[in-house]
């Protein structure tokens, strides 16, 4: 326990919510038993309660009722720790075994959809054939060419999408070099998105949901992604359809922002609105401004959604030009 001290100070330097510890009770012995005693553990114990560093302490490997009771009387004797008060700059947190935050000054977060059996032949062919050691190596690529973030899709009408979803997302979570990046799991159907979040590890983002269902439902599945404490992407749509306007798109964001913040307490950190990145030069002249229309309605969702971030699939935007790669990259630049 006192190899923890370091860690655990740090964690309550920075952490805005509980702090837990449960420590081992030493390594196995010869025996097949635990070195560290119940009264040798509380010494530990206590000092990290006096210092205000915990706010919720257990037992693990090794340790039994005779180690929690003396736990609890140590616990019982002070005040659990203190919440730090978060800065005034909103930071946007995720996670998978290691933190990502995007803050005011980061670059562009970039999430690699390679692995998304809609944008990817390859990796739905993988995943057909149940070749899932070749598809993680579309996943490890992705963060080695820098992927903040792996997007998760499975949406096939050929697969069984819960299956895949769940059976890749805890493959992903034995591999450490994949795995150290937060999970965006993504999916038109919520029972895929349910099997996700039960299998992944660290602070996952939902993508997505939306108000065309109605209000209820657009609360019951967000009251649902905060119990798993995952972020979530709100797209534009609402029972009218799709917003293509500037007024639309900010009119929809507005409304999901104040049924998440003021209904469901949600942190406007963990809100990630989508404002629809529509294809320009189709030939209809109201889509020429589907570009100038997000990025206007971004400036005015950032101010009047204080907290909020926003995401939209660049690519989107030149699939008129679909098979002539320089006018995209240019357009995508």
């Amino acid at each position: 326990p006192s190899d923890l001290r370091p860690y655990v100070e740090k964690l309550s330097q920075i952490a805005s919510t509980n702090v837990h510890c449960y420590p081992n009770a030493g390594l196995p012995n010869e025996f097949g038993g635990y070195d560290e005693t119940p009264e040798n553990m509380c010494e530990h114990i206590e000092e990290w309660c006096r210092s205000g560093l915990v706010n919720i302490v257990g037992g693990c490997c090794g340790t039994d009722a005779h180690h929690i009771e003396h736990f609890v009387e140590a616990a019982m004797k002070e005040k659990p720790r203190k919440f730090v008060t978060k800065t005034k700059e909103t930071i946007s947190e995720f996670s998978g075994l290691e933190n990502f935050a995007i803050r005011s000054d980061s670059n562009f977060t970039m999430i690699g959809e390679r692995t998304n059996v809609t944008g990817s032949l390859k990796f739905a062919r993988l995943i057909k054939d149940e070749k899932y050691d070749e598809a993680l190596e579309v996943a490890l690529e992705q963060v080695q060419n820098g992927a903040n973030i792996i997007d998760v899709n499975m949406d096939e009408g050929l697969l069984d999408s819960e299956l895949c979803m769940s059976r890749f997302l805890n493959l992903i979570a034995t591999e450490p070099d994949i795995a150290k990046v937060p999970i965006m799991i993504d999916s038109s159907k919520w029972s895929v998105i349910q099997s996700g979040l039960k299998a992944v590890q660290g602070k996952a983002i939902v993508n997505s949901i939306s108000l065309k269902e109605g209000t209820a439902d657009f609360i019951e599945k967000a009251r649902e992604i905060s119990d798993y404490g995952a972020a979530v992407i709100v797209m534009a749509f609402d029972e009218k359809g799709q917003a293509e306007t500037v007024e639309r798109k900010v009119e929809i964001c507005k409304r999901a922002y104040e049924i998440l913040t003021e209904k469901l307490n949600f942190d406007p950190s963990d809100i990630i609105f989508d404002p629809n990145i529509l294809a320009i030069a189709t030939g209809i002249e109201e889509h020429n401004s589907f570009a100038k229309n997000f990025i206007d309605a971004t400036r005015i969702i950032k101010e009047e959604c204080p907290g909020c971030k926003v995401s939209g699939g660049v690519s989107n935007l030149s699939f008129s030009f679909r098979g002539n790669n320089i006018v995209r990259e240019a357009m995508h630049s």
